[in-house]
């Protein structure tokens, strides 16, 4: 998807068509999740620093972001790919992989398959996607970057050395800042430097393992299969803030507020956890990651709230700083179907589901905010630490 949280936005209101608009938080903590086009002309990118984005486009619109419906515009759109193929890999809430293969008998023929897919998207949602086809997943993704924003790009391989050779080497998968420093090192700026110099050499630069990795993408070949989504292994939820909490009513209603979303995460896929995750960082970025087993797998937040403030309260020791960020996550995963029926339920958690039950269905069809505990909502008199304003919550997207 092009440009995604902000295409939504501005979808939703169209006065902010052609206007520079950036999504995420402001602040010397905040961080672009993603922003138009016409921010981007500006040198604004996703993932930098806002207050880098305010200095490079100090007029531009600023929107703090809407996960929940940035994400049922994402499931829609999902359910289009899967009418067309079964296999399709997600990397994320804007972007997925498609195997066409037993679909299109050609390059060609898969061009028109992603022409209908991208018609249906604008159609529908209102939205544009910029697709790459490829033979594999490599090619595939270098082609969809090629011509964004709306682009339709088919690569061959015999287009190899014309369009990826030229490319920076930081375009290859694997290829981070360390490595593209080691690169650079060995004078290799584009993908076609990698080809150019010899393999003995590179093997001695990066090991003989990331050697080989880096010369068969250069070379444009890439034989990992579409894998179609599995089972998460955790699954979390973290917040960082603009003002650090200190206050410790703020910091027990944000241990809540984010064991509700894990909560809501499981329920949502059908999951149990068995393990409770706390992590929190400190103004001065000291972090700490504390676990703890359950008795019993749960999907309800009275339970990962209870271990999750169990853990804060024994074994996070702030001495008097703030917390800049504070996260709750959950592993041991499992299906609810596989948990076995209990002989004597537990009342209150009977109970605690049925509420629960009832919140998704209200919050499903009428939004996240149509449903939320009173312990967290703003009262008057609140502290300036309880509401200071988070300075991240969503994921980059570009």
């Amino acid at each position: 998807m092009d440009a995604f949280y902000a295409a939504v936005e501005i979808r939703e209101n169209p006065d902010l068509a052609g206007k520079p608009l950036i999504v995420g938080h402001r602040g010397k903590r905040g961080v672009v999740s993603t922003c138009s086009y016409e921010a981007r002309r500006f040198g604004v990118r996703s993932a930098m620093p806002s207050v880098t984005a305010e200095r490079l486009c100090p007029h531009a619109i600023w929107l703090p972001g809407r996960m929940s419906l940035y994400a049922e515009v994402s499931r829609s759109i999902r359910r289009m790919m899967e009418g067309i193929s079964p296999v399709v890999e997600p990397l994320s809430i804007d972007e997925a992989f498609l195997d066409l293969t037993g679909i299109a008998r050609s390059l060609e023929e898969g061009s028109r398959i992603a022409r209908r897919l991208k018609d249906r998207i604008r159609k529908e949602e209102g939205l544009t996607a910029s697709v790459g086809v490829a033979p594999n997943k490599f090619l595939a993704k270098v082609a969809s970057d090629l011509e964004k924003p709306d682009g339709l790009v088919v690569f061959p391989l015999s287009d190899v050395p014309a369009r990826l050779h030229p490319l920076p080497v930081e375009r290859l998968w694997g290829v981070g800042p360390k490595t593209a420093r080691h690169l650079h090192a060995l004078s290799i700026q584009s993908v076609g430097d990698v080809l150019r110099l010899p393999r003995r050499r590179l093997e001695e630069g990066l090991g003989a393992s990331l050697a080989g990795h880096l010369l068969g993408l250069a070379r444009g070949e890439d034989d990992r299969p579409v894998e179609p989504e599995r089972e998460p292994k955790s699954i979390s939820e973290e917040r960082t803030y603009g003002v650090d909490l200190v206050d410790p009513d703020a910091i027990d209603r944000a241990l809540l507020a984010r064991s509700e979303g894990v909560a809501r995460m499981l329920r949502r896929n059908g999951l149990m956890a068995r393990t409770v995750r706390l992590k929190v960082r400190s103004g001065d970025f000291t972090t700490w990651t504390r676990a703890r087993t359950l008795s019993e797998p749960t999907d309800l937040p009275e339970a990962i709230v209870a271990a999750a403030r169990g853990l804060y309260r024994e074994r996070i020791r702030l001495r008097g700083k703030g917390v800049r960020l504070l996260g709750v996550g959950v592993a041991g995963l499992g299906t609810r179907a596989s948990r076995p029926a209990l002989l004597f339920p537990d009342a209150r958690e009977e109970k605690a589901r049925r509420l629960a039950s009832a919140a998704d269905a209200v919050r499903d069809r009428f939004g996240e905010e149509a449903v939320t505990r009173a312990r967290l909502v703003r009262r008057p008199g609140d502290s300036k630490h309880d509401a200071a304003p988070e300075a991240s919550s969503l994921p980059a997207v570009d």
